[in-house]
């Protein structure tokens, strides 16, 4: 099954894209929606599953109504607000939000950081 994001602007596309394998699909609203732009992502969403992660303010969720209309079935993912959008998300809590969504096994996950050994100070 093909997986696709919905985001609003290119800085959202770019971020996500860094945290996601390169099978799911990335589309733009570009912040303003027209019957000619939603044909076009409906268009390119075809048969995949659609999620819509759009930003947590009041342009964010005026999108994301418009596309709920035109994508009825598609997931809600959110950012929580106070984060600068999609853009300005830390990766662990898009990583988290992706990971509610069912999204496991499309994300890439960052490199752990080893764990600092430190010899036990003798006294």
């Amino acid at each position: 099954m093909t997986i696709a994001i919905i985001v609003e602007g290119k800085n959202d596309r770019s971020r996500l894209r860094r945290l996601l394998k390169e099978e799911v699909l990335l589309f733009c609203t570009y912040g303003s929606l027209n019957t000619e732009k939603l044909e076009d992502l409906k268009k390119k969403a075809g048969s995949c599953e659609v999620y819509l992660f759009t930003d947590n303010d009041s342009s964010g969720k005026k999108i994301r109504g418009i596309l709920r209309d035109t994508f009825p079935d598609a997931e809600q993912i959110y950012t929580r607000r106070g984060y600068a959008g999609v853009e300005g998300t830390p990766d662990e809590y898009l990583i988290q939000q992706l990971e509610k969504a069912g999204l496991e096994e499309y994300i890439i996950y960052p490199p752990q950081e080893p764990a600092l050994d430190f010899p036990s100070a003798k006294l």
